[in-house]
């Protein structure tokens, strides 16, 4: 099967597949607040990441690329909604577009219509630096997604089976593309061991990319005549995640993507320690559904409720709410508590 063809299939698969609702994010709670002494008028949603200002701590996540016409519309679209609502945004593997040039355009048409956003470039820890050049390249990128995708490449029937010098090559790649990179899981999750791995070539921000959203294990299984059932459920959830990173790589920006559903799931992620949290398929899926407009209603509506929330909670600023006291219940409590994290400096911060 072409890479342009398994591309459109991930589509299909992300759209039917869907949200599993086990990121994690159930079981955290904010502690209510009944004299927030503030203004929704005064409550802002910038963010700074390092040397990077994003308007809101939310951006759309890595989707699609490289395969032919379809997914050149999806990725204008979505620039466009990127663009209209002043959001940072990803594009999904240009690897593709690497090996066959045919596929640029897919990607190029980002920065074509959204030529002054903030738009992240993508590449798997496979890639060579001079892919990584030509990769932020392609887009004029203000960062580089170094994704990870050890399960997804496992279960894939043509995936890669070597994983050998991954921290080397993205070490390489750091120290020469010329822009800030992110290292981001693809639905497993990062565990404190692996953050303490990554911040020893010191990105710019580790992204949890947990599990709980696009199963790309399913995915793959779907494509498999013998299911490796046992990848179905394989991760870390990603509220669980961002919290062992911070412990991992307390130096290092944190990012929250996977099984993200709305402004809470983005409020509760920066309460656990995320700068900012992605979203990917219930976004694709309002575009593919209801079109571009709803789509950029949603992203406005997802910025609004952030603001309502935070005016709740008396947090007028994302630094703040980083240190709103919430409740950690449930398996990510149990989780947590096994792995030696005490959770009670979350619920009792003031």
């Amino acid at each position: 099967m072409t890479r342009a063809k398994r591309k459109l299939e991930h589509i299909k698969y992300a759209l039917t597949t869907g949200n599993n609702g086990q990121a994690g994010f159930a079981d955290i709670h904010f502690v209510h607040q009944s004299l927030p002494d503030l203004s929704l008028d005064d409550v802002t949603l910038n963010t700074v990441i390092g040397e990077l200002y994003l308007s809101s701590p939310l951006f759309i996540n890595a989707m699609t690329g490289g395969g032919g016409a379809k997914t050149q519309e999806i990725n204008e679209q979505i620039a466009i909604a990127a663009r209209e609502t002043n959001t940072a945004m990803a594009v999904g593997s240009q690897m593709g577009a690497i090996k066959d040039k045919s596929e640029r355009p897919s990607f190029e048409i980002v920065r074509k219509v959204n030529p002054d956003g903030i738009v992240f470039a993508n590449l798997g820890s496979e890639a060579t630096v001079d892919q990584a050049k030509e990769a932020v390249e392609m887009l004029r990128a203000d960062v580089l997604q170094i994704h990870l995708n050890v399960i997804q490449e496992l279960t894939m029937p043509e995936g890669d089976r070597d994983f050998k010098g991954a921290l080397e090559r993205i070490h390489a790649i750091i120290s020469s593309v010329g822009v800030p990179v992110i290292i981001k899981e693809t639905g497993a999750g990062i565990s404190m061991e692996t953050a303490k791995k990554l911040a020893s070539v010191s990105p710019f921000a580790i992204d949890a990319g947990g599990y709980g959203g696009t199963n790309f294990a399913e995915i793959e299984n779907s494509r498999r005549k013998r299911i490796l059932e046992y990848f179905n459920e394989w991760g870390i959830p990603t509220a669980v995640s961002v919290v062992e990173i911070t412990h991992g790589a307390p130096s290092i920006p944190v990012l929250a993507s996977g099984g993200i559903k709305g402004a809470d799931d983005i409020l509760k992620a920066i309460s656990l320690g995320a700068s900012a949290a992605g979203m990917a398929g219930p976004l694709l899926k309002t575009l593919m559904q209801d079109g571009l407009d709803a789509l950029i209603s949603e992203i406005s509506e997802l910025k609004e409720d952030m603001k309502v929330m935070m005016c709740a909670l008396g947090r007028p600023t994302i630094q703040e709410l980083q240190m709103a006291p919430v409740m950690i219940s449930g398996d990510s409590f149990h989780f947590l508590k096994q792995r030696g994290i005490d959770t009670k400096k979350y619920s009792q911060r003031t």
